[in-house]
């Protein structure tokens, strides 16, 4: 419920900041919202701006929908074992120090968000540190501040919001095209929708891709950092263990596992054995 409440909050609150920016942007560069042009801003609005609100706002978000709990000063051996492994590997990374935070979760996972390399989040769940050893922690820890330091928030959010311009303004131009001659509101509102779930799925399809790129990235990183055989321990681990991502939206791509798909095309992290098969046939240490 909680999690439900933070969406809707967020997207009305995102809505609300995009019409005030469309209220001021339109009239000053003197566009009709019924022109090509205009639809255009419009949709880059939408879709650009979204993205790039829903990022700035991710640390914050993240924070409050799996109620973690950030550490400021480490009251036990485990915590103090967080921040310094975090520490190292930032610094080896060439970022700065992210927040570190756990949260309370049976699953065996982890996820980092942020708006940029320098202000961060990695967080990772009390399932996690319980399940498996400090080398496949250290490992898990290394394949987080791999995203970080790969810009992979920035780079998926700019991905996104591009894809959400085209998929806004072209669902609405084959729209108008199909619904040429009819003052039919309904039928031309209905035509949006579902031109927009088509190249919505096309588009998360593009997404996704990316999505598992990064992540092949993300292991090679972790295995800079924390050594190799670590991080296949840790995938290891992982391909034990049963449970799905209880991750929701934009930190499933940014947690160590995924959730599953139908198909392998909407999944935003290779199978596990496809990551395990790339460590060994890499080069890393």
């Amino acid at each position: 419920m909680k999690r439900v409440f933070l969406f809707l909050l967020t997207n009305l609150a995102v809505m609300l900041v995009l019409g005030i920016v469309l209220a001021i942007l339109m009239p000053a560069l003197g566009l009709d919202s019924s022109s090509n042009a205009g639809l255009l801003v419009i949709s880059a609005v939408f879709g650009m701006g979204g993205s790039l609100i829903s990022l700035a706002m991710s640390k914050w978000i993240a924070k409050r929908s799996v109620g973690a709990s950030v550490i400021e000063s480490p009251r036990n051996d485990s915590e103090k074992w967080l921040l310094e492994t975090v520490k190292r590997q930032a610094k080896k990374a060439g970022i700065g120090m992210p927040e570190v935070a756990i949260y309370d979760s049976p699953e065996i996972n982890a996820f980092a968000t942020g708006m940029s390399r320098n202000n961060a989040l990695v967080a990772v769940s009390t399932g996690l540190l319980r399940s498996m050893t400090q080398d496949e922690a250290e490992a898990v820890l290394g394949h987080e501040v791999s995203h970080i330091a790969n810009g992979d928030m920035i780079t998926l959010t700019l991905i996104q919001g591009v894809l959400n311009t085209f998929v806004f303004f072209f669902a609405r131009i084959a729209a108008s095209a199909i619904s040429r001659g009819s003052n039919n509101r309904f039928v031309y509102f209905m035509t949006v929708m579902a031109f927009q779930m088509v190249f919505g799925l096309l588009a998360s399809v593009i997404v996704m891709w990316f999505s598992r790129q990064r992540e092949f990235r993300a292991d090679s990183g972790g295995a800079a950092l924390a050594g190799k055989q670590k991080m296949i321990a840790a995938l290891q681990r992982l391909q034990s263990n049963q449970m799905e991502s209880q991750l929701d939206g934009q930190l499933t791509a940014f947690g160590i596992s995924g959730k599953r798909a139908t198909s392998e095309m909407f999944m935003s992290h290779p199978p596990l054995e496809e990551r395990i098969a790339a460590l060994r046939a890499s080069t890393a240490a």
